[in-house]
């Protein structure tokens, strides 16, 4: 099985910053992609920033500028640099692995994480 553990949120003022931290563990050859997404209450999981194993980003264009999102392809670890974080950033934090493949020839698969709760409130 595949687990994705996420680390790093908290309570933060207006303005601060927070470092997320997702590592995928498991049965893993490969992986396509990993990201973030978030969902505030009422709201709907939206993207906030991906990576591919090849170093390609997009990011939300309410993030771009403050959210810097990095990954150590040999630990299957994907990082998620918070600047400049605003009340509207808060929400709970999903860790994404997308075209997850356990053996060289298997279907690929995606698995999320539990989520980590990011609240900015002075």
């Amino acid at each position: 099985q595949v687990q994705l553990v996420e680390s790093g949120g908290g309570l933060v003022q207006p303005g601060g910053s927070l470092r997320l931290s997702c590592a995928a563990s498991g049965s893993i050859f490969s992986i396509n992609a990993m990201g973030w997404y978030r969902q505030a209450p009422g709201k709907q999981r939206e993207l906030v920033a991906r990576i591919t194993s090849g170093g390609s980003t997009n990011y939300a264009d309410s993030v771009k500028g403050r959210f810097t999102i990095s990954s150590d392809n040999a630990k299957n670890t994907v990082y998620l640099q918070m600047n400049s974080l605003k009340p509207e950033d808060t929400a709970v934090y999903y860790c994404n692995a997308d075209g997850v493949r356990r053996r060289r020839w298997s279907d690929t698969m995606d698995y999320w994480g539990g989520g980590t709760l990011v609240t900015v409130s002075s």
